[in-house]
């Protein structure tokens, strides 16, 4: 823009820059700028009377309807003067009410620049106003001839171009129906640089328009409609002169992207670029989240030209510095590839990488299903026993698809920033997290309305780097109402906490031990051996005992307030080794029976392997004494087997116990066989045959010893519930005739303990057993003094001779009478012996004695039965 060209006393003449087209007779103008926006100034053209637009109702003034042909005649001249410099010609003796009149021409030279006041009167959009004056006779010819010609207004039908502008009565139908469709429009209006009004063609619908993606500084206005300068925001007059420069009143389309609060939100289209993207650029605006995520053609666009704003430190950005903290710049491993080992929270998770270490991250700029707002009765009772999982609407479901997608699967993981830690939480590795077919985790869980997207300010750069992803998917979840955005349909898991309720485990125990092989899910893992399970079938939480083996116990709490016990050896791996096979995978079990606290007991599968035998097999337990009764003891001996030959963990200080076989062909080498009697008493015969004896040289000591004991309880007797007894202990027992001896407590009840006699080797329930009267007989039952001799061991147990004093072998004599059998060795040093018990044997079959009654015996016996010969 230049400043004046031409000067006289009644005109001066500008070249300027046409702003606005207000009617078919005026248009404002930029006047000469200095600092910031230039100022404006309104013309009207001179000598001619454009028809009349029509207003919208205001405070003002009542609505009033567009006179023939006036929007044609402001089409006219917008589409010619806007944007375009022109010279006018300023009447200096006619100016009233803040408006000047002129005269203005298309182009730079008076003598061939087109008039603008002759073109719109030879049109028929304007009729001469003051017909007197000198300057008019030319107008009243244009006009007469536009008569003639029955051009514009002078048109028989001119009363049927009228404009009829439509109203939108739902703000939400009108969007759907034109939803991302390209509309024509006219920018009427620039409230700041990032809302305009518009009109849309061809229906004349009046809109106001917010701009997505974007948000420019505001301009105050006041009641009047004024500019209050002094409480703008930093940059708002000039973005706002920014966009009026470059849209006001041109051609666009318009895309309407959403609606918020009856406002539409959408995109400016133009031939010359995007108004949004070119603002950032500049710095004249920030992005915003709400409105991103349906921006026309994406926002990475828009994205970028922000990025290069803040870099360059440009207008809005001239003192923005990264929020990025330092460690997490010059952070190493910013990308790596691990497998999902656990999920902790639905926005968390567990991953293992190449190296065996384990890491925690967090799906950035994710939150978890939010806990719904309770009242107060409601919060007492969840305090108590609130579990997250299965009381936060959605949580499960959230847990459950990323289980399910996760578990066990390789994922790429970028790390995008990380959180220093607050609230007495460590810092947080927050990362976008894809799958090997590129999926990221994050918009997924969005997506399905299981999570939410957490919103930013404009200068905090720690967010995803997916971020604008994000927001799309979320915009979809809550068009389609999916999981937390649905208003009905809200899911409730009515679970029963089986664990340590006792009660509650012997009802559910019937149900878990009828149904085989039942599906369940492993919620955690305790120790090796030990894991909690949620069973959907039952929709019930238990503690599980892995059946047939014992596993190294870890560290345990100590109930007096203490340091905690420290953990059994290899209890860590094993813990390790069971968590990794089954935390959150998908099992099924075989309950068989519970224990006193309320544990269920039972076999545990991971893709059709037993988890016990696993455990076995990797040295990471031993079988337990009481599976020899189950289906699985061949399997779990097998691979307690192959532990011991590999020297596995639990096994690996382990030296190989020597067979029967062996140690009999050890003692073979032995040919004289030793004998070396001691007097003995047979104070107890047990149901298996064994016997416990005493030696006679120490007889009397024991019995001075009893005595002394007996002596001392009898002038102190023991007050009833002032001795606690505790399993192990040695202490003072009566048996069945009443006096006391001493003995070792075995096992404690509730009311009773049982105890083992140690001088004499019986208990109280078992003095009595008709089964073994013979022995009791053959021995004198404790009165007759007998002959020991121990010929070998097995397992520690001796393996006796017993003779009477006058030479009779017991045991030969059992043999003899059809008792038993006798057992075979094949040592040199028995050789006399055996043909001696042998021939005892053969006596007893021939003559049909006691079990030989009925003939041979052993003929359809075999190792199942017991036979061991």
């Amino acid at each position: 823009m230049h400043g004046p060209i031409m000067t006289t006393t009644q005109q001066v003449t500008q070249i300027t820059l046409v702003k606005q087209v207000l009617s078919g007779d005026t248009v404002i103008v930029w006047g000469q700028p200095r600092n910031g926006p230039p100022a404006e100034k309104t013309i009207s053209l001179s000598n001619i009377l454009a028809p009349k637009l029509g207003r919208r109702p205001s405070p003002k003034g009542e609505e009033t309807k567009d006179e023939p042909y006036a929007w044609e005649a402001r089409e006219f001249l917008r589409k010619k003067l806007v944007g375009q410099e022109v010279m006018v010609k300023y009447d200096k003796g006619n100016e009233r009410n803040n408006r000047v009149y002129g005269v203005i021409y298309l182009g730079k030279d008076p003598n061939t620049s087109e008039n603008l006041m002759n073109t719109l009167v030879a049109e028929g959009y304007a009729i001469v106003r003051n017909t007197k004056a000198p300057e008019a006779k030319h107008l009243v010819e244009l006009e007469d001839a536009a008569k003639s010609a029955q051009k514009g207004k002078h048109a028989p039908n001119a009363h049927e171009h009228v404009r009829n502008p439509k109203k939108i009565d739902n703000p939400r139908q009108f969007f759907e129906k034109f939803e991302r469709k390209p509309i024509k429009a006219v920018i009427e209006h620039v409230r700041d640089g990032s809302t305009v009004r518009a009109t849309l063609l061809p229906d004349f619908y009046n809109i106001s328009l917010m701009i997505s993606g974007i948000r420019c500084p505001a301009v105050k206005i006041d009641a009047d409609g004024n500019i209050n300068p002094a409480e703008d925001q930093p940059y708002a007059l000039e973005a706002r002169y920014f966009v009026e420069s470059r849209l006001l009143q041109r051609d666009v389309e318009i895309i309407l992207e959403s609606v918020a609060n009856n406002n539409f939100v959408g995109s400016i289209v133009h031939p010359k670029g995007n108004i949004a993207e070119i603002l950032l650029k500049e710095g004249l605006a920030k992005c915003v989240d709400w409105s991103m995520a349906s921006v026309y053609g994406g926002p990475e666009k828009l994205r970028a030209a922000e990025r290069y704003a803040k870099e360059h430190k440009i207008r809005l950005w001239k003192d923005w510095n990264p929020s990025t903290p330092n460690s997490m710049m010059a952070m190493k491993e910013k990308e790596f590839t691990g497998m999902v080992t656990e999920i902790v929270n639905a926005d968390a998770l567990m991953v293992e990488l190449p190296d065996g270490t384990s890491k925690k991250i967090f799906l950035a700029s994710v939150r978890p299903p939010p806990r719904l707002p309770e009242d107060k009765q409601t919060e007492d009772r969840i305090k108590k026993n609130f579990r997250p999982l299965y009381d936060i609407p959605w949580m499960f479901e959230a847990r459950e698809f990323l289980r399910k997608n996760l578990i066990g699967k390789k994922v790429h993981v970028k790390v995008d920033y990380i959180m220093p830690p607050a609230n007495n939480l460590g810092e947080k590795i927050c990362c976008t997290v894809e799958t090997q077919t590129g999926i990221n985790v994050a918009e997924a869980m969005v997506s399905k309305g299981f999570a939410t997207v957490v919103r930013y300010r404009a200068d905090d750069d720690q967010r995803s780097s997916r971020y604008d992803d994000l927001l799309a998917a979320e915009l979809k979840a809550q068009k389609s109402m999916k999981g937390i955005h649905a208003k009905k349909s809200v899911p409730a898991h009515r679970i029963q906490e089986v664990v340590g309720d006792v009660a509650k485990a012997k009802q559910f125990l019937p149900y878990l031990t009828r149904a085989l092989k039942t599906e369940a899910l492993v919620e955690f893992v305790a120790s090796g051996s030990r894991l909690r399970l949620f069973v959907p079938r039952e929709t019930c939480v238990i503690t599980f005992l892995l059946a047939g083996i014992s596993c190294p116990r870890g560290s345990r709490p100590n109930p007096s307030g203490g340091a905690a016990t420290e953990p059994e050896l290899y209890a860590d791996e094993a813990l390790t080794f069971t968590k990794k096979r089954v935390l959150q995978r998908e099992v099924k079990i075989d309950v068989e029976t519970m224990d006193k606290a309320g544990n269920f007991i039972g076999w545990l599968w991971i893709d059709g392997a037993n988890l016990s035998v696993m455990l076995v097999e990797a040295g990471l337990a031993k079988v337990w004494q009481t599976s020899d009764h189950s289906t699985y003891t061949r399997a779990l001996t097998e691979a307690e087997e192959k532990a011991k030959k590999l020297k596995l963990k639990l096994w690996k200080d382990y030296t190989e116990e020597k067979s029967e076989e062996d140690k009999a062909a050890e003692e073979d080498k032995i040919k004289e066989r030793k004998e070396n009697f001691v007097d003995v008493l047979v104070v107890e015969v047990t149901p298996e045959l064994h016997f416990y004896a005493q030696r006679v040289d120490q007889g009397e000591t024991l019995t001075d010893l009893t005595e002394k004991m007996r002596a001392e309880i009898n002038e102190n007797p023991p007050l009833p519930g002032s001795y606690t007894p505790k399993k192990g202990e040695l202490c003072a027992a009566k048996f069945v005739d009443d006096l006391w001896y001493r003995a070792r407590i075995e096992k404690i009840t509730d009311r009773d303990a049982v105890v083992m006699y140690v001088d004499y080797g019986n208990r109280a329930d078992e003095y009595r057993d008709e089964a073994v009267a013979e022995l009791k007989y053959l021995t004198g039952n404790g009165e007759v003094t007998l002959r020991l001799n121990e010929e070998y061991r097995v397992s520690n147990l001796a393996h006796v001779t017993l003779r009477t004093l006058d030479g009779e072998d017991i045991g030969r004599t059992l043999v003899a009478e059809g008792r038993v059998f006798f057992n075979k060795r094949k040592e040199i040093r028995f050789k006399e012996l055996m043909e001696d018990y042998k021939a005892a044997e053969t006596e007893a079959r021939r003559s049909h004695k006691n079990m030989w009654e009925y003939g041979d015996v052993t003929e359809d016996d075999a190792k199942e039965f017991g036979l061991s010969r």
